[in-house]
């Protein structure tokens, strides 16, 4: 459109267009569960939000432990703190019906809770990338998305086009577009009123997300997988392993994510604020705290 225009390699269509469609599904789960499912107790709701906070410091922290050592290396601590929640739930998806739908709904509400805080670090430590132009743009997105939901429109269309000016703006402003599909999900309608004025079960949320999940399930993420599954190895040496850098990443998500979730969720149960997921166990939440180092 005029002087500008949209030019991304093949990679960056999957990871910022299509992985934005994986996102407004997953938001759309979790708006469904917080209106009306494992999230809609402030308890509830609040025991991710705690997981995400260990999941995020402890390892940095521990990155920082190892990275000390290398000058200039301690920039890198935010880099560890993010879950990658794509692969989470593929791999929690192998398990099918042995896991608690509470879990999933915990590792999605955890996982994208984490993104949030991974943005606003990148908009904090980080913003000389930022373009505030498009972020105002971005913003005034947000607004109108949720004035047709204040004005009752069912209708998804005005939503969806609205969603593709918001995906772009968010694109264009320096920050991961996948946040335009989470703040796009959380505007579409739930609880809307049918004639007879009891809640229609053909609700816009409800509706799109039946649509989507095939899509998601058997095409977004196999060629997301595909697509981001080759790591180069050229000239890795165990020696290049154990330096501070790569080794302060890798413990930091493998050692610190699982300490950081498991040990947050432990506390907060045992002094009375939260209550564990229903029907989980401390096996199965320690498993979950786990695959957040992915």
């Amino acid at each position: 459109a005029g002087g500008v225009g949209l030019d991304k390699p093949l990679i960056l269509w999957i990871n910022d267009g299509l992985m934005a469609i994986f996102f407004l599904l997953v938001g759309l789960e979790i708006k469904r569960e917080v209106l009306e499912g494992e999230l809609s107790s402030p308890a509830k709701a609040m025991l991710p939000g705690i997981a995400a906070v260990g999941g995020m410091a402890v390892p940095a922290l521990v990155y920082c432990l190892f990275a000390q050592a290398e000058p200039g290396a301690l920039q890198g601590w935010a880099i560890p703190a993010a879950t990658d929640l794509a692969f989470a739930v593929g791999v929690l998806a192998l398990l099918g019906n042995r896991v608690p739908a509470s879990l999933r709904v915990f590792l999605l509400a955890l996982a994208i809770m984490d993104d949030l805080g991974a943005i606003v670090i990148i908009a904090v430590f980080y913003s000389h990338g930022l373009v505030p132009m498009a972020l105002g743009l971005a913003a005034a997105s947000a607004v109108g998305l949720w004035l047709l939901n204040r004005a009752g429109v069912r209708s998804l269309t005005p939503y969806l086009l609205l969603g593709l000016v918001l995906w772009v703006c968010v694109l264009k402003s320096g920050i991961h577009a996948t946040l335009a599909g989470v703040v796009l999900a959380f505007a579409i309608p739930l609880r809307v009123k049918g004639p007879d004025g009891k809640r229609a079960e053909d609700a816009p949320l409800y509706c799109l997300e039946h649509a989507l999940h095939p899509w998601v399930a058997f095409l977004i993420m196999p060629v997301f997988a595909l697509a981001n599954a080759g790591v180069p190895l050229d000239g890795i040496t165990p020696a290049s392993l154990l330096e501070p850098v790569p080794l302060g990443i890798a413990l930091g998500l493998f050692v610190g994510k699982q300490v950081g979730v498991f040990l947050a969720v432990w506390i907060a149960v045992h002094i009375g604020v939260v209550e564990r997921p229903a029907r989980a166990s401390w096996s199965q939440l320690y498993g979950v705290a786990v695959l957040t180092g992915i």
